[in-house]
């Protein structure tokens, strides 16, 4: 028998990978960073997201809620730092119609959370049945602060429960319109300070629950494209819009540079709108040069429009649009342009159309007459987080302000689109940041007309 050595018995039954006996390994910390996300979604196809803080394989496992025996994978990505560790996940083994339930895969392994994970399919409804019901949440402004990198004094961002009070109304998707992160001095020079604002903002704990179970669509406006009122000169541009596609799960890009693109949901479109790849600088003088959508967006947006067959035709866009007030950022300071617009939409008689905006850290209605057509309505929702502002006195004695509208603190909107085909009806609804209702409006599509 071979003999075994006092010394080999002690590291054998001392060592902590004996299996008998052994404390437990302290496990490694996630890997997750934030995530994951429910992106855009369609009836063959829907597109996730997560961020890992290393490299690490990342899948997505997922389940029809009808038929939980049966599984499917996402692709799986390999997280690196280039990419700030971002994974696009499609799950493309889907139907119209159906709620799927899923989970996060990292390194193989399910990462538990302590919230819902879920996602939809659209439904093919069209030739079959009325459009369903829908909701949808609208909010912009979103500034998560970092105290060694604000601006001193009192906290410019706050108010982050928010978030779970958006994620309670149970919003079939979210619309983030713009300033969606504000990047700072440290920040936009350089594509290390804007991914590092990026991930700082996504990481927010309070917005996870919301970002888990809840489709996200996004345009993007000053803050989250370079420096405040920044234009077409802003230097950074192309790496900002990277940024973007990777934190973002959008369906499409129009263009090879800005964030311009377009969803369907049921009978409506949403339009998403660039207002700084192609703008000219705020104060130069107006005329026909001073661009804010500028010319291949325009004609593009008034292509789509034309042939659109939605209900409602959402255009999405961070400024406000009908506020006649040549103030601030407002579109009103681009007035050739505006005029143009303005012109081509009604000379092309194109029904149901709204515009819904951000920036102003304010939320209120605007709506404009027109003759021989119905009037334009422009619905601003903003702050979620950042610090509340007040429109100027003589915005509120314009004749497009809606009396009652007005929301001067933290807020965001729940829209819902609901009713037969024949006779579909919007409804506009505003809480505040503890999720308690300010005001509601109703617009038919009869009278978009």
């Amino acid at each position: 028998m071979t003999k075994i050595r006092p010394v080999l018995l002690w590291l054998l039954f001392a060592s902590p990978f004996f299996c008998y006996g052994q404390a437990p390994k302290t496990p490694k910390p996630s890997a997750l960073q934030s995530g994951p996300m429910v992106g855009y979604s369609d009836m063959r196809e829907v597109m996730l997201w997560a961020q890992t803080n290393r490299p690490a394989r990342v899948q997505i496992r997922y389940r029809d809620q009808a038929d939980p025996a049966k599984t499917h994978l996402t692709n799986e990505v390999l997280t690196d730092r280039k990419t700030a560790f971002t994974a696009h996940l499609l799950a493309d083994q889907v139907e119209p119609g159906k709620k799927y339930t899923y989970e996060l895969l990292l390194e193989g392994r399910p990462v538990s959370l302590p919230y819902p994970t879920q996602f939809q399919t659209q439904s093919l409804w069209q030739f079959r049945t009325d459009p369903p019901a829908f909701r949808f949440g609208v909010g912009s402004c979103t500034y998560v602060g970092e105290a060694d990198y604000d601006r001193p004094g009192k906290p410019y961002g706050d108010g982050y429960e928010i978030f779970t009070a958006l994620a309670a109304q149970k919003p079939d998707f979210m619309l983030w319109t713009g300033d969606n992160t504000y990047t700072r001095e440290v920040d936009w020079n350089s594509r290390t300070g804007v991914l590092k604002r990026y991930t700082h903002t996504r990481s927010l704990p309070q917005m996870q629950p919301l970002l888990a179970s809840t489709h996200n669509y996004a345009i993007w406006d000053d803050h989250d494209y370079g420096p405040d009122d920044s234009d077409r000169g802003y230097w950074l541009k192309s790496t900002t819009l990277d940024a973007f596609k990777l934190f973002w799960a959008n369906p499409n890009f129009i263009f090879d540079e800005g964030c311009t693109g377009t969803f369907v949901w049921n009978d409506c479109q949403f339009f998403l709108m660039d207002d700084r790849t192609f703008r000219a600088p705020d104060n130069m003088p107006d005329g026909p040069g001073k661009a804010y959508y500028g010319e291949k967006q325009m004609q593009w947006l008034m292509d789509a429009l034309t042939t659109s067959k939605a209900t409602f035709k959402f255009i999405i866009t961070g400024g406000q649009i009908v506020n006649p007030a040549k103030v601030f950022e407002n579109y009103a300071i681009y007035g050739t342009e505006r005029d143009r617009l303005f012109n081509a939409l009604a000379d092309a008689k194109i029904p149901g159309l709204l515009f819904i905006t951000g920036d102003r850290h304010h939320t209120i209605l605007h709506k404009i007459d027109r003759a021989g057509t119905y009037p334009l309505v422009d619905l601003t929702i903003s702050p979620l987080t950042s610090g509340p502002a007040k429109p100027l006195a003589a915005e509120l004695a314009q004749p497009s302000y809606v009396q009652g509208t007005l929301v001067t603190d933290r807020n965001f909107g729940i829209l819902g689109v609901s009713g037969p085909l024949t006779d579909r009806i919007l409804s506009i609804q505003v809480y505040d940041q503890k999720g308690a209702e300010r005001w509601t409006r109703q617009i038919k599509a009869s009278e978009l007309k």
